[in-house]
């Protein structure tokens, strides 16, 4: 049962600041895992970005595994959370346990993912970049640089289901559709692990004479291209040379690997989804502004000529 208030507390309550209201938030948050350098870094940040507003993070490491992030949400919703960051494994199935953190008036925020449900009351906003867009630039990318040379690519997709995963591959295919010299002659999941897309990789390279019926290497993240250089190296050829490399996310490995000349090209996919989360959630409690149902995050393309100082700056960030 709520305590009546005093006149003194419901005046202090009415002049509170958002900065003193951040402070008193508890969020909890089901993290996918730390699977790739990029979860890492989107947990060392989410966390950051708390510390900043003074508000208390509670993690959950679901380590890949949707029953693991559900377990997590109704634990949270048990806890009386003031709201729930979800960075979804998988869209689908999220239908119930949302509908639970709903009866209780608890916000969800999904972070970088996407979900399909029939309600999408169910969540209030989804920070996320434009993943579609990714797959597009890192396409034309290599539209641009093998111009009218054949080229037979092969895709390292991300975790099955994912929707960044699903993403991505529409909008490479989507840029290479334009160019009837570039095709993708294998696909499989690496499961967004470095260890993950050196095995798959090593399959590819199989499969394909060697490795060198291979143009290109489109991976949906860094860590499985960092994999896939491994492998190819170990097959005796040179990655950036006699196989080009085009990943998505920007971490500090994949500009060491420029550095290296092993790597071509990066899309940036920030790991700072839970910043605009945390402000689109003071907001709310503060103001009762409702967030739009998508916050972007922009993309760039980083090429070796960038690696240095991005490393530098990544370094700077903490990670």
């Amino acid at each position: 049962m709520l305590k009546k208030l005093t006149l003194a507390t419901a005046i202090g309550s009415i002049v509170m600041s958002a900065s003193v209201m951040a402070s008193s938030l508890t969020v909890g948050f089901s993290q996918i895992g730390s699977e790739s350098g990029w979860r890492a870094a989107e947990t060392a940040v989410s966390k950051a970005e708390a510390e900043k507003r003074g508000i208390n993070l509670k993690i959950s490491d679901a380590q890949q595994k949707q029953e693991n992030q559900i377990k997590a949400v109704r634990s949270f919703i048990a806890q009386g959370v003031d709201a729930i960051f979800i960075a979804p494994v998988v869209q689908t199935g999220w239908g119930p346990v949302l509908e639970e953190a709903k009866d209780y008036d608890i916000p969800v925020f999904l972070l970088d993912r996407g979900i399909t449900v029939d309600d999408d009351s169910l969540y209030m906003t989804a920070v996320t970049a434009d993943n579609v867009l990714e797959g597009k630039v890192a396409g034309q990318w290599l539209i641009d640089t093998v111009k009218d040379k054949p080229c037979n690519v092969v895709e390292l997709q991300g975790t099955v289901g994912a929707s960044v995963a699903l993403d991505r591959k529409e909008g490479f295919g989507e840029a290479i559709d334009t160019a009837p010299n570039i095709k993708i002659v294998r696909t499989q999941s690496g499961e967004f692990t470095r260890s993950k897309g050196k095995e798959v990789m090593e399959s590819f390279i199989k499969a394909e004479n060697g490795g060198k019926n291979i143009c290109a290497v489109f991976s949906h993240n860094d860590d499985m291209a960092i994999g896939a250089i491994q492998a190819i190296k170990e097959a005796g050829l040179k990655p950036g040379e006699d196989i080009l490399i085009v990943s998505i996310d920007a971490v500090p490995d994949i500009f060491k690997a420029m550095l290296k000349g092993d790597a071509n090209a990066t899309v940036e996919l920030t790991p700072n989804m839970a910043g605009p989360a945390f402000d689109a959630l003071i907001s709310y409690k503060d103001k009762g502004t409702q967030p739009p149902k998508k916050i972007v995050t922009e993309s760039k393309l980083y090429l070796p000529k960038d690696a240095q100082s991005q490393l530098d700056m990544k370094k700077d960030l903490g990670y």
